[in-house]
């Protein structure tokens, strides 16, 4: 027997093996996304669950929609401002704190405490605490004579942005830590002796070394407060007003509150649509540059 035609058997086996893998996925995702195009293309509610195709007029409604642009820009200016302020801080507390939990590891556990919280339950705990009437905080920065409404209009997106990045801040921390505690002490004691201390030495070593680290949290970061949903609904419910909707909680309530099923299923694929034209040019811009 030749080795092409063995190659050849090996190759055929190694399909059909991958037959099974293939019919499943295509039953896992493809049924899903099928259903989901004949939903965005038709007048589906909860009361007639086949409906009736209307051709594009879901997704012309979703565009011609100031309330989606409204609930779009509010996603990407919170998951722009949260990811910078998260980055930023965990940054410097890794710069600051590196040296102390060398000498006592167990104190990053009681760092990642907020990151253990159920996003939803943080949001019921700001809610009762922040509680312009009955909150603590509140009550207690009355009677020191400061007035402050954390959930009204005025202070409602620093609240919902401040919760974010008290939450969500101990994981960037512990990724960076990690990258971190991988530059090797002597590389640092070389770049001491060559003069490069301080500043210098977390500008020009510290840093590049942290980079793909760095990347990685910046990336899972803006994916991940991009579609923010739990502790904002739970807390304002995307009010007041419009003011805290982001695209999730919008189109939450196309689907279950206004029973626009098709409308939703739209902003969903178009959502999709956008995201992964931003994956494939930031892609490409990474491939260049490498």
């Amino acid at each position: 027997m030749s080795y092409a035609s063995f190659e050849t058997k090996e190759q055929a086996s190694a399909r059909a093996l991958l037959v099974p893998l293939c019919l499943f996925l295509g039953a896992l995702l493809g049924f899903p996304t099928l259903i989901n195009l004949w939903y965005s293309f038709s007048d589906v509610s909860f009361q007639n669950m086949l409906g009736s195709f209307v051709g594009v007029e879901n997704y012309v409604s979703a565009v011609t929609n100031p309330k989606m642009w409204q609930a779009l820009r509010f996603s990407l200016q919170f998951a722009v401002i949260c990811t910078a302020l998260e980055v930023a801080a965990a940054l410097i507390l890794v710069f600051i704190l590196h040296p102390l939990l060398v000498k006592r590891p167990w104190m990053t556990a009681i760092l990642m405490l907020p990151m253990m919280v159920s996003p939803a339950l943080m949001g019921v705990m700001y809610r009762l605490i922040l509680n312009e009437f009955t909150g603590a905080v509140p009550v207690y920065l009355e009677m020191m004579g400061y007035a402050v409404n954390f959930l009204g209009r005025g202070n409602i997106y620093k609240t919902v942005i401040a919760i974010e990045v008290l939450q969500w801040t101990p994981f960037a921390f512990l990724i960076l830590l990690t990258a971190r505690q991988t530059v090797s002490y002597e590389l640092e004691e070389a770049a001491a002796v060559d003069g490069a201390t301080g500043f210098r030495s977390t500008f020009h070593i510290l840093l590049p070394m942290m980079k793909p680290a760095l990347v990685i949290v910046l990336f899972v970061r803006f994916i991940d407060s991009f579609r923010v949903f739990d502790h904002i609904y739970v807390l304002t419910g995307g009010g007041p007003g419009n003011l805290t909707t982001s695209i999730s909680i919008y189109i939450y309530k196309l689907f279950f509150v206004q029973n626009t099923l098709g409308e939703a299923v739209a902003v969903s694929i178009l959502l999709l649509l956008m995201s992964l034209t931003l994956i494939v040019v930031a892609m490409r811009l990474v491939v260049r540059r490498s």
